[in-house]
């Protein structure tokens, strides 16, 4: 079992990667196999904790700091990534390098989208004056805007991702353990976003953070993103 988990998915091609580019696959499979999902996995399905006592409690910001830190943190492991293969690696043409570069501009889009989306507002970031004004709390057309590209731009990197790192494996003859590993890795995640978009854990972010009194502004406009579901007044109810 363990030769056949070290043998070259490609039996006619040694598998052999100088230091540079090894770093920089490793790089990449940490960020948009871990990291990066992981971080939309967050966003995604922890807005509304299991423990959490909503519409009692709100803005529970313990999936935004997840979301910060593993966003972040694996966009500067792409960042790390890219310089290694452009200043000290090989040049790889192709494919690979098509969705590798479409992956690079798209996690810059995304930390600009999100550097971008607006003022929060609201009982919880009220003006000085006391105005609950905000591009979030109002839904205006800046935040309404921010939410359909920031989250149609992510899932279409994740999905383009997947090709970029098979597509790396491929180049680099890895390893079929190496192959094993991120495939359950991945089935995993879909298997638990599966189960937590049965259970409707798939929460609006307005109602997550002001509750579901249908009087709010952001109430008053359907929740963006496929899936995305509004809770009643009752506790884990739909």
């Amino acid at each position: 079992m363990l030769d056949w988990l070290l043998t070259p998915i490609d039996a006619t091609r040694p598998h052999h990667v100088e230091g540079l580019v090894a770093w920089h696959a490793r790089l990449m499979v940490l960020a948009w196999a871990v990291l990066l999902p992981a971080g939309v996995f967050t966003a995604r399905f922890l807005k509304i904790t299991p423990r959490q006592d909503w519409p009692r409690v709100l803005d529970n910001k313990t999936w935004w700091r997840l979301h910060l830190a593993l966003q972040y943190t694996g966009a500067l492991a792409v960042l790390s990534a890219l310089a290694l293969i452009v200043c000290g690696g090989p040049h790889p043409r192709g494919t690979h390098a098509l969705l590798g570069w479409t992956v690079v501009v798209l996690t810059a889009a995304q930390v600009a989208s999100g550097l971008l989306r607006g003022s929060k507002g609201g009982p919880t970031a009220p003006r000085a004056d006391g105005a609950l004004d905000g591009d979030h709390y109002l839904m205006t057309r800046r935040r309404r805007l921010f939410e359909y590209v920031h989250k149609s731009a992510g899932y279409i990197a994740l999905l383009l991702s997947i090709a970029a790192i098979l597509s790396g494996l491929w180049l680099a003859n890895a390893p079929k353990g190496m192959w094993s590993v991120i495939a359950l890795w991945w089935l995993l995640m879909l298997c638990a976003g599966v189960v937590m978009q049965r259970k409707g854990h798939a929460v609006d972010t307005y109602q997550a953070i002001w509750g579901p009194d249908p009087s709010l502004p952001g109430n008053q406009v359907p929740p963006i993103g496929w899936g995305i579901r509004r809770r009643t007044g009752t506790r884990g109810a739909e």
